[in-house]
């Protein structure tokens, strides 16, 4: 078998799925370790946070009501691709010390977002997961980079990105030896105008029809709509998916970033209560915290 491509004439397309990342290469699912919390066929694995860092009471509040809630894995952004150049940017390296130093506190493991090569050895001394996000998830000397370290990755699908280009781009990581890939649907860009954008749910069995990685959702930027975050959330975890990935913030009407789309605490924990229903009526969990995890 060559190690470029395999090409299986009978899948959806005709997709041309590269070997590293093929189910046919590897029939059992992986399971990615973040930081002691496993992502994978076992159960549903909740990561959550505020979209940016923005000040050490913000994240501190945020982080902990995550926590008392279930999630297990922060999320934060302190390095932030904003389509406006005017528009707030992050704190960038006092937002890595910030989520390091709660992360000690609260005891989760955290992911963030990685723009340039010039970050990765930096935040990946301090990150438990590094995040390429959608604009550069054909970045291929980033994606080679992060396939270099050893910290497991959060590759988001491009907004305009097929099913094969999302599998070509986590195979750059594989081929650098970084095993430890998790892929993120978190919608694509449509002619639909009334959603920030068109969250493809299909794209969850599919790619675990084709892949042997982990395939969670993000329906925060899947959808721009707070009040359909719950909603879809809850049916991304009846499509399959192995987590969710969500916007919370302890005020989202004052937020600096994505506001909008960002559910509160209060909210959040109505949520994960649903979402350990639905888990256990499609015959898998929601994975619960342990004292052990970190």
């Amino acid at each position: 078998m060559e190690l470029n491509h395999y090409n299986d004439p009978s899948l959806i397309g005709g997709c041309s799925v590269p070997v590293r990342v093929n189910r046919k290469t590897k029939p059992e699912a992986s399971e990615v370790n973040v930081g002691g919390i496993k992502i994978g066929p076992h159960g549903v694995v909740v990561i959550a946070g505020p979209c940016a860092v923005e000040s050490r009471d913000q994240l501190h509040e945020t982080a902990f009501s995550v926590k008392r809630s279930g999630g297990l894995i922060l999320r934060g952004g302190a390095f932030k691709p904003r389509s406006s150049p005017y528009n707030f940017q992050g704190l960038g390296i006092e937002g890595i010390k910030l989520l390091k130093e709660i992360s000690i506190e609260t005891g989760l493991p955290f992911v963030t977002e990685v723009m340039d090569t010039r970050q990765v050895e930096f935040v990946a001394e301090h990150a438990d997961m590094l995040q390429i996000g959608s604009r550069n998830m054909q970045n291929f000397v980033l994606l080679k980079e992060v396939g270099m370290q050893k910290k497991p990755v959060l590759l988001k699908r491009g907004m305009m990105a097929t099913i094969e280009e999302f599998l070509l781009a986590a195979e750059y990581i594989l081929n650098q030896g970084n095993e430890q890939v998790v892929l993120c649907e978190r919608g694509i860009r449509t002619f639909e105008t009334t959603t920030r954008n068109t969250l493809d749910l299909s794209a969850v069995p599919m790619l675990k029809h084709l892949s042997h990685l982990p395939v969670i959702v993000d329906p925060s930027h899947g959808t721009g709509h707070r009040w359909m975050v719950p909603t879809m959330a809850k049916a991304a975890i009846a499509a399959g998916a192995d987590g969710l990935i969500m916007e919370v913030h302890y005020n989202p009407e004052e937020a600096l970033c994505d506001g909008h789309q960002s559910i509160n605490p209060e909210e959040f924990s109505a949520l994960m209560t649903d979402l350990d229903k639905i888990a256990q009526a499609v015959g898998t969990r929601l994975v619960k915290p342990e004292p052990s995890a970190k």
